[in-house]
């Protein structure tokens, strides 16, 4: 299936405001916008639960790119490994622990790789994960609500894996 990569002047009416304030905060839009602009919902949800988690997210900046690398690499999403590398990368998150979350290991950092683990567990069990992994969570210096917040990347990361799978979205110059 061919999705369109839409500019502010081919996108339905709805999702073009939101294109404008994404292209003035990047100086571009990425493609992976450009395709959920198809959508204003998908757009619009996207949109404002990024800008949820940044604003509210009890999880540190470099703790939510490992996140959300961490959920693009198991979703096995290319497009938003690129690109999550390159916010890791900019969000200061050590480069040994960007490479190996790209090659599914834990990251050396011990704190990190308990997030990294939880992460991937709470995918591949579809959030049933066991009281063990919930107490090293907590005992590595989490807390419930940094858990919750892990729920919450997942979601977003899983609108835009899935949407650049079937998008077959192609990554971004500045991220590759």
């Amino acid at each position: 299936m061919s999705f369109t990569l839409h500019t502010k002047k081919t996108a339905p009416p709805e999702s073009r405001p939101i294109l404008e304030n994404v292209e003035q905060a990047f100086g571009f839009i990425p493609n992976m916008l450009a395709v959920l602009s198809e959508s204003p919902l998908a757009l619009s949800a996207y949109t404002t639960v990024t800008g949820l988690i940044e604003e509210k997210a009890r999880l540190a900046p470099q703790e939510q790119q490992v996140v959300m690398l961490t959920v693009s690499q198991e979703n096995g999403c290319g497009y938003c490994g690129a690109a999550h590398s390159k916010l890791a990368e900019m969000n200061k998150v050590p480069a040994d622990v960007i490479k190996d979350i790209q090659e599914g290991k834990e990251p050396s950092d011990a704190k990190l790789a308990v997030l990294s683990r939880v992460t991937r567990e709470l995918i591949k069990k579809r959030g049933w994960i066991d009281e063990n992994t919930i107490d090293e969570f907590l005992n590595a210096g989490y807390d419930k609500a940094h858990l919750l917040d892990v729920l919450t990347i997942i979601a977003l990361k899983t609108i835009s894996n899935y949407a650049n799978h079937i998008a077959e979205t192609p990554v971004d110059p500045g991220f590759k």
